[in-house]
């Protein structure tokens, strides 16, 4: 029977299919229908996927690049024949419009090409080769990893972690988060054609299985990406057999919107990245400080272009905004809403609630906040939604401070026309990404990261891949009677 991107979901273990006992399911967030059967893992499973991984790597560190390049590359190109299929069922599991899935397809194949390439840069440093002795600095394998994918990218940040691992001579167990679990099942039930046995495995489960994998001494590396709040126990977990960790966490990015910007243009720009994929992205646009001059301005022509997208199932033509993933998140989003005052709310929907009740699936339309108090919760938390506060600002110096007066620091960006000013301004944020004129750019060649409590280490370009990586040093006398003594 040949590869079924909508059938048969399994777990991955040392490259055979591997039915469970117990079974659960995801809900189609459109309709609120239950989606197909997934594997619910034991502490069993854990072991032996484990097992197999750090057998694995015995052999899989040590095949050479080019090889491990290869097939990394090969695994790229059979993803691509299957993009219309995955978008599918991404649209499916996750909610968002079938444009945007068949692009997070797409961009993270091409990702996953960028990636081995630039993998291929990581080489031996020599410091010193003379007659006596030759220091140079290694990058070796870690071991047996785990790649923890959230819900709001199942694909894109599966293949994030996937690729980085096994190119740099790793093995990898990704575990798709239990609300979206059906496209990373699917990612590593397809790389089985192209990676040994035991170097790409997946793990479906519950709520147990995190920290199982976490706490097990079998693992060396953890691969996180979700909230800060998680990012605490998945770090505490670790620290108690020192694996090394990478945390991708939450964001609350401002946008600092100067006077001379194209106000309809930029309205327009900030609004689309505020609500793109239902505000449900780490690095979204979560704060807008508009220059008090051009602020009216701003915000009608906010109000006016988010009228104009359009909310609704994925696989409805034109639309902009498929639903909030899951009922957890859809109540913590209606909570924010429901803390507002009438004169605070700028309802870009253009009717008094932006969500309906009694109906089939987790929508909200898109909400703009008229200049809630800096303190307030919608202006320091972060509602993985699509509501976005607008505030103003006169002088430059106060909302640099206003702008960093968070325990977030993932992304931010500065729109002027002033280049000078916008990199003035850019330089003083505490953000692991800061954007001119931009915002919601990826880009796998740098690196990805927070700074504060959005996260540690980074993802994405060299330093992301060298995050995969132990650092050797070695030292050799070129005879044995040098040294020092």
């Amino acid at each position: 029977m040949g590869f079924t991107v909508s059938e048969n979901f399994q777990n991955t273990i040392n490259g055979k299919q591997s039915p469970t006992a117990v079974t659960r399911h995801g809900i189609n967030p459109a309709t609120g229908e239950p989606n197909p059967e997934v594997p619910v893992s034991t502490q069993e499973d854990v072991d032996k996927a484990v097992a197999a991984g750090q057998e694995a790597f015995t052999t899989w560190s040590d095949v050479p690049f080019e090889e491990r390049k290869k097939a990394t590359l090969a695994f790229a190109d059979e993803i691509e024949k299957h993009v219309a299929e995955f978008a599918k069922l991404l649209v499916q599991e996750q909610g968002k419009p079938l444009a945007f899935a068949t692009g997070e397809v797409a961009m993270s194949v091409g990702a996953l090409r960028q990636t081995a390439e630039l993998a291929s840069q990581i080489t031996d440093e020599i410091i010193e080769d003379n007659e006596d002795r030759k220091l140079v600095i290694r990058h070796t394998p870690i071991g047996a990893a785990v790649g923890i994918v959230p819900w709001n990218f199942p694909v894109s940040l599966c293949l994030q972690k996937l690729g980085p691992a096994v190119l740099t001579g790793n093995t990898v167990i990704i575990k798709p988060s239990p609300f979206t679990p059906y496209c990373g099942l699917k990612l590593v039930e397809l790389a089985q054609g192209f990676f040994p046995p035991g170097v790409v495995q997946a793990l479906s489960g519950d709520d147990n299985l995190g920290p199982w994998l976490t706490a097990h001494p079998g693992i060396e590396k953890i691969s996180f990406t979700g909230s800060s709040f998680t990012g605490k126990k998945v770090m505490e977990s670790a620290a108690k057999t020192l694996k090394r960790v990478t945390l991708e966490l939450g964001g609350k990015d401002a946008a600092i919107i100067c006077k001379d910007v194209d106000v309809d243009a930029t309205a327009a720009k900030i609004a689309s990245m505020g609500f793109f994929n239902s505000g449900q992205i780490c690095v979204a646009i979560k704060r807008v400080y508009v220059h008090e001059s051009i602020y009216d301005k701003f915000l009608a022509a906010a109000v006016a272009f988010a009228k104009t997208l359009s909310v609704g199932p994925g696989t409805n033509e034109g639309v902009y905004m498929g639903p909030i993933q899951n009922a957890m998140q859809y109540e913590k989003v209606k909570g924010f809403i429901s803390e507002l005052s009438a004169d605070q709310l700028a309802l870009s929907n253009g009717d008094a609630k932006p969500f309906d009740e009694g109906k089939p699936g987790y929508f909200i339309k898109p909400t703009i906040i008229d200049r809630p108090a800096d303190d307030s919760r919608i202006a320091t938390e972060e509602p993985f939604g699509p509501i976005l506060p607008l505030m103003t600002w006169s002088d430059e110096k106060d909302v640099i401070a206003r702008a960093n007066k968070t325990r977030m620091g993932l992304g931010a960006s500065v729109w002027s026309d002033d280049l000078e000013q916008a990199s003035r301004i850019g330089s003083k944020l505490q953000a692991g990404t800061v954007w001119i004129n931009t915002h919601l750019e990826p880009d796998a060649r740098v690196p990805f990261g927070g700074h504060k409590e959005s996260g540690i280490g980074t993802e994405g370009g060299i330093p992301g891949l060298k995050g995969w990586l132990n650092v050797q040093t070695l030292n050799m006398r070129k005879s044995s009677k040098g040294g020092l003594f």
